[in-house]
């Protein structure tokens, strides 16, 4: 026993290295299959994106037969795969970007969008259809911080989109014979200046979408990292028990739906996500590729587009499969479910009522254990109080700092300094959040290490041998429980604001249960699971918010990062602190 207790540092060490590993992707991610494959293959994907990327194909004048190429290659893949029909929507004469958004361009030209239909093969008397919607404009000119302005080649914006579309569904026709729905492929013209194609449509065509019972909406806000559920139609709950049961690799958070309709950005399942369930689809890693010329095909990646596949493909299959979708209107709901996926764990899906049970139940345990901790002398009410306050006023300097820190680097970059907004142009954004971090951990750690020192020299004098572990641990006590108080604080706020609040409510939860079984038990390993699993979550959660909002969002990563790091450093503390002599 005394030999693993020796090991402990080792098993914290490998702990934080294998978190951070699998939160990036590390087994938790599918691997890309070759063109040879008998599923999904992003090796096939990466041959459409090959011929769609090959030049610009905006809607700007001197873009106009490049788009029309890429449309006619479309045209033809949808062709080779059988399509039943292929039909061709023309709108002339439109404007874009909207002038209200004040852009540095504005355009008039044609829009043509392509609708390929694929029937059943059993003969059913009114057909219910699945819409997958990818656009194959790329983007206009994007001006960039001391650079020229650049075009993108649309390789992953849209082409991921395009590509995973065609391969979705190349592989639902090999179940064909058992379709009870039907599918259609609609690739829309003109979106990156204001949904036109889809906005056109869905005004003067919406014939074709009253037969349409689920919409799936693919985009790409850059080529890496991996592929994020971020939207759905309000009255989610069926739809999310559809992506449940059948996505594989799932990554999604109900609270990037809730963040995305207060944002100023926008996509074709905008135009129809009010009277028809869908979800939305993207990459968000990472920005200084998107929209730029650096959105080419030399920059693709293909386990991103390997895990559009993983769930895309099986939420498809069941829903053209299943005759209970055959009702239209199946997947409509009055009701919004609170989910979110950690890595190892995967997906948890509640609906709101269970959610705010889980709440009430894990705030219970917490204050109960925080009850007996206190009368059996392990810490002070007030002090745990006090602590809350100083990690709150922590979390507020590092969230200061970060907007400084945004500040200085836009002044380096030339960049528009936008707080909490998606910045353009710094290209060492990915790293310089990451140097960040690790600074606040090392800041925040030392001065929990010099506070825990000093009250262990206070105790110094007390005769008893253990008064040095007893002051230890009652420091660590004071301010673990202190954090957890902060975290249970914003956790309610939250979920009364919003009816989200993971970024707190997990840590907490996996903070709760770590100290009940630790102290139901004895056997620090709790401790070490509940770090583990917090570590799980907050890497990938933190990747997604830094991603989504790039440097921009240094100063609320840094926020949540230091409750984090204040709540798993007096963690880390009390699994590591040795016994106290008897």
């Amino acid at each position: 026993m005394n030999r693993l207790k020796q090991f402990r540092p080792v098993y914290l060490a490998l702990c934080v290295v294998m978190t951070a590993l699998l939160s990036f992707g590390l087994w938790t991610r599918p691997a890309p299959q070759p063109a040879g494959a008998e599923g999904f293959s992003s090796a096939r994907v990466v041959e459409d994106i090959k011929v769609i990327s090959k030049e610009h194909h905006s809607v700007a004048p001197e873009h106009v037969e490049a788009r029309s190429r890429v449309r006619e290659y479309l045209a033809g893949r949808l062709d080779t795969l059988g399509a039943d029909t292929v039909k061709r929507f023309r709108y002339d004469s439109l404007q874009g970007p909207d002038p209200k958004l004040k852009k540095h361009v504005l355009y008039t030209f044609d829009a043509e969008n392509l609708l390929a239909e694929f029937h059943p093969l059993k003969e059913l008397e009114d057909t219910t259809y699945l819409m997958i919607v990818a656009h194959f404009d790329s983007r206009y000119s994007q001006p960039m911080p001391k650079r020229d302005t650049v075009w993108s080649y649309g390789a992953a914006d849209d082409g991921y989109g395009v590509g995973v579309a065609l391969e979705t569904v190349n592989q639902l026709l090999k179940s064909r014979q058992d379709w009870n729905q039907g599918v259609k492929v609609l690739f829309t013209d003109a979106e990156e200046v204001g949904m036109m194609g889809m906005s056109e449509m869905y005004k003067n065509d919406r014939q074709e979408f009253e037969d349409v019972g689920f919409i799936i909406n693919l985009e790409a806000r850059g080529p890496f990292g991996p592929c994020l559920l971020f939207e759905t139609s309000k009255g989610n709950e069926k739809i999310m028990d559809l992506y449940a049961e059948t996505a594989e690799y799932k990554h999604t958070y109900s609270l990037t739906t809730v963040v995305y309709r207060f944002m100023p950005n926008f996509t074709d399942f905008t135009i129809v996500k009010k009277d028809i369930p869908g979800v939305n689809f993207s990459t968000i890693a990472d920005v200084n590729h998107y929209h730029t010329d650096k959105d080419n095909f030399s920059n693709i990646n293909e386990k991103s587009i390997q895990h559009y596949g993983a769930q895309v493909l099986p939420m498809a299959l069941e829903y053209v499969t299943n005759p209970k979708y055959a009702d239209k209107d199946y997947l409509k709901s009055d009701k919004d479910v609170v989910n979110f996926t950690i890595p190892v764990f995967g997906l948890f899906n509640f609906t709101k009522t269970w959610y705010v049970v889980i709440n009430i139940v894990v705030l219970l345990i917490f204050l109960a254990i925080s009850a007996l901790e206190i009368l059996r002398g392990r810490m002070k009410a007030v002090k745990v109080l006090k602590t809350a306050g100083l990690v709150f006023a922590a979390a507020v300097i590092a969230l200061l700092a970060g907007l400084l820190l945004t500040y200085l680097c836009c002044l380096i970059a030339g960049a528009e300094f936008k707080p909490f907004g998606v910045i353009h142009g710094v290209q060492f954004d990915n790293v310089a959040m990451i140097i960040f971090v690790v600074i606040l951990a090392g800041v925040l750690g030392f001065f929990y290490w010099k506070n825990r020192s000093a009250a262990v020299r206070a105790a110094n004098n007390s005769m008893r041998s253990s008064a040095s572990v007893t002051a230890a641990t009652h420091y660590a006590y004071n301010m673990l429980y202190g954090t957890l108080v902060l975290m249970a604080f914003l956790s309610l706020v939250l979920l009364v604001a919003l009816g989200e609040n993971l970024m707190f409510f997990v840590p907490l939860a996996f903070a709760v249960i770590a100290l009940l079984l630790y102290r139901l038990t004895s056997l620090r390993v709790w401790l070490l699971l509940g770090i583990s699993a917090t570590l799980l979550h907050a890497f990938s959660f933190l990747y997604a918010l830094a991603m989504a909002l790039t440097i921009g969002a240094v100063g609320a990563v840094l926020l949540i990062a230091a409750i984090d790091i204040m709540m798993l450093i007096p963690m880390a503390d009390l699994y590591m602190m040795p016994s106290k002599k008897r």
